[in-house]
């Protein structure tokens, strides 16, 4: 296995994503996009038109595209101005369902969607936008040569992970089971930005990450893909929130993620089309 580092191409695109975006950064919180210099790109044509504020709760590891989306969409809908609240799906499913205004969920899995649909919380069924894969980000160069999960669990290899009910957490196990690989991480992060930046940091010399934060740091950090993380895919659903306080908005922005404009800016920056 070899370290797998971004092609040409493939860095091309992501510089044009993050050439959208407004503001960004590697861990989670909130943030506010802001309009792109040109509105030329506009939504799915006869998708709904929105004003007012709209309240985004979504998964950490979107954030990059989700700023430059929103920066986008705001450029389309003259009057909206769309807000995020990036972090651990599960702890924004927590706030959702304890009654954090917000108007849409864009999770990192089914299964904590599923939290909030259970709940009552979603208006109408959530829909898969993307999926995301797991790899192994390590530090510029690969300094402790890891090859695949395996390599994780040998003697003095420092890993983090992220927690059993944050998404990357639970996709991490699954691949580790697929793995027959047992280890015991260092830090177990609330999100996978959180997992992610202690690599940056050389706190440990891996995290299992989405691709997609490879991607988007790869300035900093390799990634070692690895077979088993196709088992542990990860599907991506975004829901309109019942209680939401911008109904029209909500609607519209969900319809602008799922729109061809917006999945080619996800696909460029890794996610992969449902």
């Amino acid at each position: 296995m070899t370290v797998r580092r971004l092609t040409t191409a493939g860095a091309a695109a992501l510089v044009l994503v993050l050439g959208l975006t407004a503001c960004g950064g590697d861990g989670g919180g909130s943030s506010s996009s802001a309009a792109p210099a040109s509105a030329s790109g506009t939504g799915a044509a006869g998708a709904p038109k929105a004003s007012g504020s709209i309240t985004v709760f979504a998964a950490a590891s979107l954030k990059e595209t989700f700023t430059a989306l929103g920066a986008t969409f705001e450029a389309a809908n003259p009057g909206s101005r769309v807000t995020f609240n990036f972090g651990g799906s599960s702890a924004l499913a927590g706030s959702i369902n304890s009654g954090a205004p917000a108007d849409v969920f864009a999770a990192a899995s089914a299964a904590t969607m599923k939290t909030v649909t259970d709940a009552g919380g979603a208006a109408g069924t959530p829909q898969t936008f993307v999926r995301n894969t797991l790899t192994i980000a390590v530090p510029k160069g690969n300094p402790k040569h890891l090859a695949g999960l395996a390599d994780l669990a040998a003697p003095g290899v420092k890993v983090a992970l992220c927690a059993k009910e944050v998404p990357c957490g639970a996709a991490a196990l699954t691949a580790l089971k697929a793995a027959n690989v047992t280890l015991t991480p260092v830090t177990l992060e609330q999100d996978v930005k959180g997992a992610l930046t202690k690599v940056e940091l050389g706190e440990v010399d891996a995290s299992l990450v989405y691709r997609t934060d490879v991607r988007a740091d790869s300035g900093k950090i390799d990634g070692v893909d690895f077979p088993e993380a196709a088992q542990a895919v990860n599907d991506y659903p975004i829901a309109a929130l019942a209680k939401a306080p911008n109904k029209d908005g909500a609607a519209a922005f969900v319809a602008f993620v799922r729109s061809p404009e917006a999945q080619q800016v996800l696909t460029a920056a890794g996610f992969q089309a449902p």
